[in-house]
């Protein structure tokens, strides 16, 4: 069965909420795993057939605990996954670019293939009061989650990707 997986970070509640709205439009279409980044290993994306990347920007980057990710399943799975598609979403405070710059250029160096832009949700949150309050995604904004994964679980289960 073709299957998709979402690793994501969470903190403060928007990005698990972002995977937690994708994985259940996706599951519809493919088999979805959605598991936390600290919990997520090398054979979890060997046997994936594609993936969404999600994580909260902190200090105009990815998450240490997504990195860690990153860091841990890189040389595992380097030259095993290569052409397969992912996607990501990204829950800033702010702009968000770098962190999807950091994650965008990971997966190019694993020759993933990315399918769509860089989904980049902003929470505006500015002052350490706003950044470490727990979040509210808004529901026009956990619909783009939506699509995304439809969409990638639409193209793996159809074989378009």
């Amino acid at each position: 069965m073709t299957r998709l997986l979402i690793v994501y970070h969470s903190r403060t509640g928007g990005s698990r909420q972002m995977a937690q709205a994708a994985a259940d439009a996706a599951q519809a279409e493919v088999e979805t795993i959605l598991v936390q980044a600290q919990d997520a290993t090398p054979e979890d994306l060997l046997e994936a057939n594609g993936y969404i990347f999600c994580a909260p920007e902190n200090l105009a980057a990815i998450s240490g605990v997504m990195k860690d990710f990153f860091d841990r399943c890189y040389y595992p799975v380097l030259g095993r996954i290569e052409g397969r598609p992912y996607a990501q979403m990204v829950c800033a405070g702010s702009d968000g670019e770098n962190a999807a710059r950091q994650t965008a250029r990971i997966a190019q160096g694993w020759r993933l293939r990315m399918v769509q832009p860089p989904l980049i949700v902003c929470t505006h949150a500015q002052t350490p009061e706003a950044i470490l309050a727990e979040k509210t995604i808004p529901e026009d904004q956990l619909e783009l989650c939506r699509d995304l994964g439809m969409a990638l679980g639409a193209g793996l289960s159809m074989g378009v990707f």
